[in-house]
């Protein structure tokens, strides 16, 4: 039995009833918010997963096509064809609370004509190279997502793990400790009330 260090009175008896109360509903509150970021963290994980296997293959596509144009152009005509890119892009980062977790939101503008991505004339160059930065270019969106949701599982899960502790130490320290306490005092309380009641009636015989 774990009893904290008060005096056995009345007062203490009624504070730590009602501290007792407060740490059951804090209680509560904690682990529904433990629940509810778990649900959104496993929602996000099949997210992250389904995201990484669609960019991990167009990475591939796009790595295939960049081979292909890199054996049938020679490397100089290559490199001079994505020396100046065409397009421009802007990325603004803001922030979203989820159960008082800031995760991030990353909005992409493209500063130039939708479809317009490519930097080079069609004289010179493969066919193979266009697919491969038509790849990229798709990418990239889905790129910023991944990053996104894989920057939010890893922000969810610190906070999971917050919550998973402050709830156990409610659970298992704080509670009990309260509890034993509160019995503690109520005897002591109860004790000194029958001690008092005998010394009355042998007063008064």
């Amino acid at each position: 039995m774990a009893l904290l260090n008060v005096n056995p009175t009345r007062m203490e008896l009624t504070r730590l009833k009602k501290s007792l109360a407060t740490a059951l509903k804090g209680h509560k509150l904690l682990k529904d918010k433990r629940d509810e970021l778990m649900r959104r963290f496993l929602e996000l994980v099949r997210v992250n997963m389904d995201l990484r296997l669609k960019v991990e293959e167009k990475l591939r596509r796009a790595n295939s096509a960049f081979d292909a144009a890199g054996s049938l152009m020679r490397r100089e005509v290559l490199m001079s064809a994505l020396l100046l890119p065409k397009q421009k892009a802007q990325l603004e980062m803001g922030k979203q609370n989820v159960m008082s977790v800031e995760i991030p939101v990353y909005e992409l503008t493209m500063q130039s004509k939708e479809g317009d991505i490519y930097s080079y004339g069609y004289k010179n160059t493969d066919s193979d190279l266009d697919t491969a930065v038509k790849n990229l270019a798709d990418i990239l969106p889905d790129l910023l997502k991944l990053a996104e949701v894989e920057k939010s599982c890893e922000l969810m899960s610190v906070e999971i793990e917050k919550t998973r502790r402050r709830v156990n130490a409610l659970e298992h320290i704080m509670i009990p400790n309260y509890r034993d306490t509160i019995k503690y005092i109520t005897m002591k309380l109860d004790e000194s009330e029958r001690s008092s009641t005998t010394r009355l009636m042998k007063v008064r015989i």
